[in-house]
């Protein structure tokens, strides 16, 4: 499979990182480059599209993955992943086997499917976004609280922000506004790990889904995790949940946005549905 490149994020450095590193170049007799700073995996997939690669394969979570699609994005290149990464919420949502050799072995296989290429201004993303709480949380987590406290780490911050003043978020889509304080937008089911924030989401439907938060005190965060896990969150009377293949979400006061778990940008953001879709690797039974 000379035709295919490898990208990894080493993950900090980290032994994780050499030993996954080691692990790769035992059964991947393939080209493979490092990354070492923000936007490296995103050139790289670029320059693998003008080398004429026919396949990238990223190695890594879902920010990884998310600058590997917007290198791709536009091409017939087609995308595989290993899921070595903290969060592998894309993996998931393929049915992608955690064991990198196994991973590997659905890349070998060659069985494709072509996914939705959401936007969220300017940056692609493939899995989901978010404006408001959760882009805040990712953007005042610091890295010593996430060595130190791990995903605890953004429950903390997001405390310290349901404590503030929320947002009001206008949602536009379908010629209807709505109105909110924090809005996640879905390319797949999935958000988190495997919790079905999205449940009428399909990777490959020409669709966004939308859910809009109305309220951000402690006690509605609290209900909203509580139905969430039950799968009623889209019951209640402060949240809602639809459709659409456009949406534009303004704010009076610039708000974070975050894509695939990374903040991108800010307020005003159009979500869209690039008219161009991406092929990635898949198991026999997806």
């Amino acid at each position: 499979m000379q035709d295919t490149l490898i990208i990894l994020n080493p993950a900090a450095r980290s032994e994780k990182a050499r030993s996954t590193w080691k692990e790769i170049q035992k059964f991947a007799s393939v080209t493979t480059r490092l990354t070492s700073a923000p936007g490296d995996a995103r050139a790289l997939a670029a320059w693998a599209v003008e080398k004429g690669f026919r396949a990238v394969v990223a190695a890594g979570g879902d920010g990884t993955i998310n600058e590997v699609v917007n290198g791709l994005a536009g091409s017939d290149v087609t995308l595989g992943v290993l899921p070595v990464g903290t969060m592998n919420v894309f993996a998931a949502e393929l049915g992608l086997p955690g064991d990198l050799k196994a991973a590997w072995q659905v890349v070998r296989e060659g069985i494709t499917r072509k996914v939705d290429l959401a936007r969220a201004n300017d940056q692609y993303f493939i899995q989901l976004a978010g404006v408001g709480l959760d882009a805040q949380a990712l953007q005042e987590t610091t890295w010593e609280s996430k060595r130190s406290f791990g995903p605890l780490s953004y429950l903390v911050s997001a405390a310290q922000i349901a404590a503030r003043v929320p947002p009001r978020l206008l949602v536009e889509a379908e010629g209807i506004e709505r109105e909110g304080s924090f809005v996640l937008v879905g390319n797949g089911r999935y958000y988190g790990t495997r919790l079905a924030f999205f449940k009428d989401a399909k990777v490959d439907d020409g669709k966004l889904d939308v859910l809009i938060f109305k309220n951000l005190g402690y006690l509605d965060i609290a209900r909203y995790l509580g139905t969430i896990l039950m799968g009623i969150h889209t019951e209640q009377k402060d949240v809602e949940y639809f459709q659409t293949k456009r949406a534009i979400v303004r704010c009076d006061r610039p708000v974070p946005v975050e894509v695939d778990g990374e903040v991108a940008t800010e307020s005003p953001v159009t979500f869209r549905i690039s008219s161009r879709k991406l092929r990635v690797f898949v198991p026999e039974e997806v």
